[in-house]
């Protein structure tokens, strides 16, 4: 190499290395200070399952088996089960479902639906003659999650 380009390349590796020292120097600090103090979340007894697939396997086999059992095995005090989109349309057509869902009840689980999407599928009378309770989940769904209740979607 040439001498003005061998003094580029040297100047450049120091500045390479100048930035790491102070990189490192920075992570050897941040490594001494004290660990950041935990964030302590209240734990709530209250389950909110959001039920959304319009796969039967998996409301049957999965969704509803748990939430079912966690309620009747009071793994949570309270479940509230949200019927949204897809899943409004195949219970409607589902009486094994609307079998699963009257147990839920039966049970003491909170059982609610999105009116926006029930119309969407034309299911919100359907709902509404299952005794679910269907309206405006936008603003409750929010509810819940600030609330921090823990949330399973399926």
């Amino acid at each position: 190499l040439k001498t003005h380009e061998m003094k580029t390349h040297y100047s450049f590796r120091l500045i390479i290395l100048f930035f790491g020292i102070l990189i490192c120097g920075s992570v050897v600090h941040a490594q001494d200070a004290p660990p950041a103090k935990p964030i302590q979340f209240e734990s709530s007894d209250t389950l909110l399952v959001v039920w959304s697939s319009g796969d039967p396997e998996l409301a049957e086999k999965v969704c509803f088996m748990y939430a079912y059992n966690a309620k009747k095995w009071a793994w949570f005090k309270e479940v509230i089960f949200v019927v949204w989109g897809p899943s409004q349309k195949l219970l409607a057509e589902n009486e094994k479902l609307q079998e699963g869902i009257e147990k839920m009840k039966e049970i003491g689980m909170i059982v609610e639906a999105c009116v926006a999407c029930a119309r969407m599928y034309g299911v919100d009378e359907d709902l509404r003659e299952m005794d679910i309770d269907v309206k405006g989940m936008g603003t409750v769904l929010t509810k819940y999650l600030k609330a921090g209740y823990p949330n399973i979607t399926f």
